[in-house]
Formats: structure tokens, C-alpha cells, sequence
């Protein structure tokens, strides 16, 4: 898939799609690359299955790139399994990190990678930006995401950081909340689709 002449839209480790719907409802034309097989098939989305460690992105103009590399051997909530886990589970979510960012920056686009609270501002650098869910919850009509998940983005290229629309936090840590399950990491690594409507209005719904 080609990119129109806004740009191609590239979402990395992303299973769900839902950071670039909002893209793709406006017509661009989106990639995502995950390991997994797609959740949703959308109009306008090319989903690849692909280690993004072994992935060669078009060569093409990007409008932005986003990328969400797994957080289960970096977030603060796995800390009490670090050790079983060995050096292994940690230099495999670098490399993966390292992926990422290097296509992001490759890119020449606004880009941003996406991480909880966790280890990665150590190994890394300090995270840009952060945030809860609900602080964008606003931009859903009717409104929602009215949850707490302190998330830790990093930026570049230009990347537009949204203003906020916050509603009450009444649903409190949804993700705390979820039953244990072969789902349950896909679950609590979903973006919230307000915060995703946010960007889009912030880096392209002008473009």
C-alpha cells in the first residue's frame, strides 16, 4: 500500500488498529505491523503479521508513525517477575523498543512510542510526555475512557502533544480490574480511543 498524498499513516506493534482508525475514517492510508493477526479489519488499514524487528517499512512519505512495543518485561506492574524472567525477557523488549524507535525516527514523520509507568525511562531516556485515559475522554461522543492508566509517551519528528478533555475518573484502574486470561495483556495494552481522536485532531485532521 502506498501512501496518498497526505502520507502513509504506520502503527507498530499494534494489533488493535485503534490509533489509526481515526486516520483511516478520514481517508488516509494506514499500516499496522504486529505479531499477531489483526483484531479488526478496517477500510483503509493493511494489517501485516510481522516481528517488527524484522520489518522493512515502505519507502515513502509518512504523515506520522506510532508504536506500542510490548510492556510485560518493562511496566513497574510485572517488577515481581523481573527476576524469574533473566536477562532474556529483558534484552528481547530492548530490542524491540530499539526497532520501534528506529523506524520512527527513520521516518522523518511526528512520531511516538508508547509505554506504561516502568524501566524504560532508565535503560532509555525520561519519557516526553504522560498520561490517563480519562484526561481525553472528552473527545468520545458520548464521552468515555473514564479510567486511570498512567502511560509514558516518548516523541519526535514534530509530534503535536493533544490538549486534554478530561472527564471524571469514575471507573477508576479498569485495567486492575481485569480477569486473568489469555486476552488479558491485549487488553490492557489497547489504546484508549479518545486519546487516539486527540492526536488525530492535534497532527492531522488539519493536514
Amino acid at each position: 500500500m502506498n501512501g496518498t498524498k497526505r502520507g502513509l499513516v504506520l502503527s507498530l506493534c499494534d494489533r488493535t488498529g485503534n490509533m489509526v482508525r481515526p486516520w483511516a475514517e478520514a481517508g488516509y492510508a494506514c499500516i499496522t505491523v504486529d505479531v499477531q493477526p489483526a483484531a479488526h479489519f478496517m477500510p483503509n488499514v493493511m494489517p501485516i503479521q510481522a516481528d517488527v524487528c524484522a520489518f522493512l517499512p515502505p519507502r515513502t512519505a509518512y504523515t506520522a508513525v506510532f508504536a506500542f512495543p510490548p510492556c510485560t518485561d518493562l511496566a513497574v506492574s510485572g517488577a515481581r517477575w523481573f527476576r524469574e524472567k533473566g536477562l532474556y525477557g529483558l534484552s528481547a523488549a530492548l530490542k524491540i523498543v530499539e526497532a520501534c524507535a528506529r523506524i520512527c525516527e527513520w521516518s522523518g514523520a511526528p512520531w511516538m512510542l508508547e509505554n506504561p509507568i516502568g524501566t524504560l525511562s532508565s535503560y532509555w531516556r525520561k519519557p516526553d510526555f504522560t498520561f490517563d485515559p480519562y484526561e481525553y475522554g472528552g473527545y468520545l461522543s458520548p464521552s468515555g475512557d473514564a479510567y486511570t492508566k498512567r502511560t509514558c509517551l516518548w516523541t519526535g519528528g514534530g509530534f503535536i502533544m493533544p490538549a486534554k478533555r478530561p472527564v471524571p475518573p469514575v471507573e477508576g484502574s479498569r485495567m486492575h480490574r481485569l480477569p486473568p486470561g489469555p486476552h488479558r495483556a491485549d487488553q490492557r495494552s489497547e489504546t484508549p480511543i479518545g486519546f487516539a481522536r486527540a492526536v488525530f485532531e492535534a497532527n492531522g485532521a488539519t493536514q
